[in-house]
């Protein structure tokens, strides 16, 4: 992984790139509440996409002063503005240009993902839900055309049942509820489901999304 700046108007975010050699397919990832670019569990999961060949960029979804803010945590329409910042970002950069894109997304992140997908449309082919909370993307999700996987922990009660119901207005979903897990996927083994799940997503529909 390389350091980047994510640049928009007026604004500057620092991100992680990794682009693996021949890669086809960009992952843009968007962290949870209270996370950022140096979460250890999406940094785990991005490293274990570049092994497949799968280019990836981990970015701050706001900058320390509004991550103060905790109003700004939670406005899932101001973070899916930034993830759209760092889509046009990697789309014009030499590097990443020709590659199919998805996001994933953890907890609030995977709100913001779907709300940006939405705006998106075409150019967005994949996302990957990580104990997601769809629920508060729910108005959006019809608008939805990226293939969406939703990932849940088997113990992660309530959130299980508010991933369910989004699926159901979702036009391309699967949930698979990984045993033993709780919110974090802290438990041995559970995060490697989580990569594996991710990867086989990725590699199935960021093949057949248009590239742009």
């Amino acid at each position: 992984m390389k350091d980047v700046i994510i640049e928009g108007e007026n604004l500057k975010l620092p991100g992680l790139l990794s682009i693996p050699e021949a890669s086809t397919k960009l992952v843009i990832f968007a962290h949870g509440s209270g996370s950022s670019r140096l979460s250890p569990r999406n940094r785990f999961v991005a490293k274990n996409l570049a092994r497949k060949g799968i280019a990836t960029l981990l970015f701050d979804l706001l900058t320390d002063e509004e991550t103060s803010n905790r109003d700004n945590v939670f406005d899932i329409d101001l973070l899916a503005e930034r993830l759209k910042m760092a889509t046009a970002w990697a789309q014009h950069q030499s590097q990443l240009e020709g590659l199919v894109i998805g996001y994933f997304g953890a907890s609030t992140g995977a709100a913001a993902a779907l709300v940006a997908a939405a705006d998106l449309g075409k150019p967005i082919a994949a996302i990957v839900s990580r104990g997601g909370r769809p629920d508060l993307a729910m108005s959006r999700l019809p608008e939805v055309s990226a293939a969406t996987l939703l990932l849940v922990g088997g113990k992660d009660h309530g959130v299980i049942e508010l991933n369910m119901e989004a699926a159901d207005r979702l036009n391309n979903c699967e949930v698979i509820i990984i045993p033993g897990a709780s919110h974090l996927f802290e438990e041995e083994g559970t995060l490697e489901q989580v990569c594996d799940h991710a990867a086989s997503w990725f590699i199935k529909y960021l093949n057949t999304g248009k590239r742009v």
